[in-house]
């Protein structure tokens, strides 16, 4: 898998892929991250990539032609690249996109700045506009880190065990159950003694039914799609 960033701050993004389980990824060739800057592609004799709005408002938009560009340029080194918009009105991403969006070979995620991106080029060039929440961040960089990360955990060999997907929170419509470490008591409270036995079958049938009671207090309206 393939991941480009379109971003006026590629250091942003750059250092993530640098640590931990992207890293060996990375190392491993399981996953790939390409940073482009739209400045390079401006033609604009002082580099800008942003300009104030038509009909007045507060703040800069990014400005159609350098993200044109650099999208053209993209689509003529891979034709079948999948661009995805980080912006308010997209849908909500969720573990259902990306187990299927891991599938791809190649997804670019445009990143913007300011007060956001003239659109026109979302409207040209979008195949997905996904939003992460409701609320409003700085740029697009930490909407696309999460994408990806949530993304490249679903490839296979990412993970050093894949097992690991089949229990998280979202993978069955409901949270995760609690998990607890040595040692059995910690401050007065102690473990569901059906851990400590070696039951498997036990074991499995308690972790379900915390999972069930755990998204009905903390997540009640993925609860009652489950009922």
């Amino acid at each position: 898998m393939k991941f480009s960033f379109i971003t006026l701050f590629p250091e942003l993004i750059s250092s993530y892929f640098n640590a931990s389980i992207l890293k060996k990824a990375v190392n491993n060739k399981k996953i790939s991250a390409n940073f482009i800057n739209p400045r390079d592609f401006t033609t604009n004799k002082h580099l800008k990539v942003d300009e104030y709005m038509v009909g007045g408002g507060a703040g800069l938009l990014m400005m159609p032609q350098p993200l044109n560009d650099t999208l053209v340029n993209l689509k003529q080194n891979d034709s079948s690249v999948h661009i995805v918009f980080l912006t308010p009105v997209g849908k909500k991403f969720t573990q259902n996109d990306a187990r299927r969006l891991s599938k791809k070979q190649h997804i670019c995620f445009v990143c913007g700045r300011y007060e956001g991106i003239d659109e026109r080029v979302i409207e040209k060039w979008a195949d997905e506009l996904f939003c992460i929440g409701d609320f409003i961040l700085t740029g697009g960089e930490l909407g696309a880190l999460c994408l990806s990360d949530a993304i490249a955990r679903n490839i296979d060999g990412v993970l050093g065990n894949s097992d690991s997907l089949d229990v998280e929170s979202f993978e069955l419509g409901m949270l995760e159950a609690p998990s607890f470490t040595k040692p059995d008591s910690f401050e007065g409270n102690f473990l569901v003694s059906d851990f400590l036995k070696g039951n498997h079958g036990k074991i499995q049938s308690l972790k379900n039914r915390m999972a069930h009671c755990k998204t009905m207090f903390f997540r009640p309206d993925l609860y009652k799609n489950l009922t």
